[in-house]
C-alpha cells in the first residue's frame, strides 16, 4: 500500500496518523495550529472527517436519533452533535495545503457521497472507512471504485461485517485495503483493546493492519505496533483546554510526541530473526564462562574438579570439555589463573 509518499507493508515503519476529528472546535486557526502541532508531535498523517449534520443524519427529535450509549455525549440528538463538530467544508483545502507545507499526508473519512465525490475534487491520496460505516456498503463501493487505497476501521464489526466490506471492495477491483482493531468506546477500557486481533487481521485476511485506538495513554499503539500493527491512528488535539466533543479521549503535543517516541522505539526493540552475533554481543561472551586452571600445576598432574573450573571471563576452552578433560592430564606447567587450552592437556584432540 501507498499512501502519498508512504510506503506502508510489513517492513516499513508504522504510518502514524493524528486525527483531527471535531478537536478544530470550530476555529480554522485552531486546525491550522493542530496541523503543525501534529507534524512537531511526530506524526505521518493528519485526517480530517467530511460530514455535515444533513449529510449524516436527520434533523429529528425521535427517540431513535438521541444518544443513549453510555458515552460523552448521552442525552444529546444526532443531528445536535454534528452540526457543531463537523469540520466546514470551505476549510479543507486550505488544512491541506498547510499540511503539505508541513510535509505530512492529508486525506479523510467520507460519510456520505457528496463527501466522496468533494474529497475526489481535493484529489486526497487514500481514503478511511469509520467504524460506524462499515455497513455501508453502498458507501464503501464508491469509496473503493476511486481506485486509492481504502483504510477500514472495525469498532463495530463482526467477521460478517469485516468479510462485506472487503467484499465490496473488491468487487470494484481495489485490493489496497488495510484493516484497523479499533474498539468504539470514548475512551476505550485498556482490558477491551484486544490487541492480539491486529496479527489475526493481517494474518486472516491478508491485508495490512493496523489500530484506530481511543484508549488513555501510549500502551496499546506500543503493543499494537509489537503484534505488527503498521497503521496507528489517535485522536490529537492542540490543547485539552480549548475543549470539545472529543477532548478528554484525545492526545495533546507533549502525549502524541510520547506515543510516537514510544512506537519507534517498539519498533527498534522488536528487530528482526537474525542469530548471528552483532560485534558488541561477540565483546560480550568475554564476561561469559569458561576453564580456567585455579592452582599451579606441574606436568605430568591429573586434572581434577580442584584444579580446574568453569569460571569467568570467556578466554579458555568451553565449558562442554568440563566432563571430557576431568582424568586427563597436563601436557606442560601452568599457574593459577591460566586459561585451559587443549596444547596443555596430552592427547586431547
Amino acid at each position: 500500500m501507498k499512501i502519498a509518499n508512504f510506503i506502508i507493508d510489513q517492513d516499513s515503519p508504522v504510518f502514524i496518523i493524528a486525527e483531527l476529528s471535531a478537536n478544530h472546535n470550530g476555529s480554522i486557526v485552531t486546525a491550522i495550529e493542530t496541523v503543525k502541532a501534529a507534524k512537531r508531535a511526530g506524526a505521518n498523517c493528519i485526517k480530517l472527517q467530511t460530514f455535515t449534520a444533513d449529510t449524516i443524519t436527520l434533523d429529528s427529535k425521535k427517540e431513535d436519533f438521541r444518544i443513549n450509549q453510555g458515552t460523552l455525549w448521552d442525552g444529546q440528538y444526532l443531528h445536535d452533535l454534528y452540526k457543531t463538530t463537523f469540520l466546514p467544508w470551505e476549510w479543507h483545502e486550505k488544512i491541506m495545503q498547510v499540511a503539505k507545507e508541513e510535509g505530512l499526508i492529508c486525506f479523510s473519512s467520507p460519510f456520505d457521497p457528496t463527501s466522496v465525490e468533494f474529497l475526489e475534487k481535493l484529489n486526497v491520496p487514500a481514503y478511511k472507512i469509520a467504524s460506524f460505516e462499515i455497513t455501508d456498503i453502498p458507501l464503501i463501493e464508491l469509496v473503493a471504485s476511486k481506485g486509492k487505497p481504502v483504510i477500514i476501521s472495525t469498532g463495530i464489526a463482526g467477521q460478517g461485517d469485516i468479510e462485506l466490506a472487503l467484499d465490496a471492495c473488491k468487487r470494484m477491483g481495489n485490493n489496497d485495503i488495510a484493516l484497523l482493531k479499533c474498539t468504539s468506546s470514548y475512551p476505550a477500557p485498556i482490558d477491551e483493546a484486544n490487541m492480539v486481533m491486529v496479527k489475526d487481521l493481517a494474518e486472516r485476511y491478508g491485508v495490512i493492519s493496523g489500530l484506530s485506538d481511543h484508549t488513555m495513554g501510549n500502551t496499546v499503539p506500543v503493543v499494537a505496533t509489537c503484534f505488527g500493527a503498521k497503521i496507528i491512528e489517535k485522536h490529537f488535539i492542540l490543547d485539552k483546554t480549548i475543549g470539545g466533543a472529543d477532548a478528554s479521549f484525545s492526545m495533546d503535543e507533549m502525549e502524541f510526541t510520547e506515543m510516537v517516541k514510544a512506537v519507534r522505539e517498539a519498533e527498534k526493540a522488536i528487530g528482526k530473526v537474525d542469530y548471528t552475533l552483532t560485534e558488541k554481543q561477540k565483546k560480550g561472551r568475554e564476561f561469559s564462562r569458561s576453564l580456567y586452571v585455579v592452582e599451579d600445576i606441574k606436568t605430568g598432574e591429573v586434572i581434577t574438579e580442584k584444579n580446574v573450573r568453569s569460571i569467568r571471563p570467556g578466554f579458555g576452552m568451553h565449558p562442554k570439555y568440563y566432563d571430557q578433560i576431568i582424568g586427563q592430564k597436563f601436557s606442560k606447567g601452568v599457574e593459577k589463573g591460566d586459561r585451559l587450552t587443549k596444547d596443555s592437556i596430552i592427547g586431547f584432540k
